[in-house]
């Protein structure tokens, strides 16, 4: 039995703690700690979690490259990796580096347009999803009552169009605005993670979103190094799920939207 975490950012151990601090200053809250890969790899001693989805996020084209090079590597460091490559709205070929990180051994995509300021459904990440699709799942960070860039009706119209692209739509599909969320996605084609969700929302509303969406299409995600992989898993496991649904969650559904077996 494998438990996945498909959410979990880490850095390279020089800016680990700076990139963790700048994320907490981007959404006002305390991190759990620095976005190490040694920090994430302890909550394998600590809880049942066995793998972990990593990535990063490039800020400018210019940081694509050795942001998915170190990702690759940390790969094959850690076989309990499974890498996402980044890329960003004005990277030059796209097309290119896509195949440049299947070549390293990259299994899918991870975009955040709040930070990278893009428009989910811009022409420029439009052609991203159209090279993708079919090909690499996405896990894209969706909402922010801050700012429409990451808007859910805007996932709605990328899915829309892109009927066989598999998207994890992140935090229970809109961080922040999740009621609203429910109103565009309910009935769509899409995963959603319910990383950094329980704390915003209690452990109520969080199983009533669930069920909502269907244990079908929910994966398990810490948002690492926002919260403790251990403690989310510890919490998300105490409500009222049958061992069949935890499982789905945590294991198969992963399966189902990265395309593999993961044992």
């Amino acid at each position: 039995m494998a438990v996945i975490d498909i959410h979990a950012h880490v850095y390279p151990d020089k800016i680990a703690e700076r990139a963790a601090q700048s994320v907490g200053e981007f959404y006002n809250v305390g991190m759990y700690k620095g976005g190490s890969v040694e920090g994430l790899l302890e909550a394998k001693t600590t809880s049942p979690i066995t793998h972990f989805v990593v990535h990063s996020v490039a800020t400018k084209p210019g940081n694509v490259e050795h942001i998915n090079d170190f990702i690759a590597e940390q790969c094959r460091i850690h076989p309990e990796f499974i890498g996402f490559a980044t890329l960003h709205q004005d990277y030059p070929d796209p097309e290119a580096e896509i195949e440049r990180a299947i070549g390293l051994g990259l299994k899918g995509l991870k975009l955040h347009p709040d930070t990278q300021m893009v428009d989910m459904d811009d022409p420029r990440l439009m052609r991203i999803y159209e090279i993708i699709e079919g090909r690499l799942p996405l896990i894209v960070h969706t909402g922010d009552y801050r700012y429409d860039y990451s808007h859910p009706r805007r996932l709605k119209k990328v899915l829309r169009a892109f009927p066989n692209l598999v998207v994890d739509a992140a935090h229970f599909g809109g961080w922040s605005i999740f009621d609203l969320a429910v109103e565009y996605l309910e009935h769509e084609n899409c995963f959603l993670d319910m990383s950094s969700s329980r704390a915003f929302l209690g452990a109520r509303r969080t199983q009533e979103l669930v069920r909502i969406y269907g244990t079908d299409r929910i994966l398990f995600g810490s948002d690492f190094p926002m919260w403790s992989p251990t403690k989310e898993y510890e919490d998300f496991a105490a409500l009222d799920f049958t061992e069949t649904e935890l499982a789905n969650m945590t294991w198969h559904n992963a399966e189902r939207f990265l395309g593999m077996k993961v044992e």
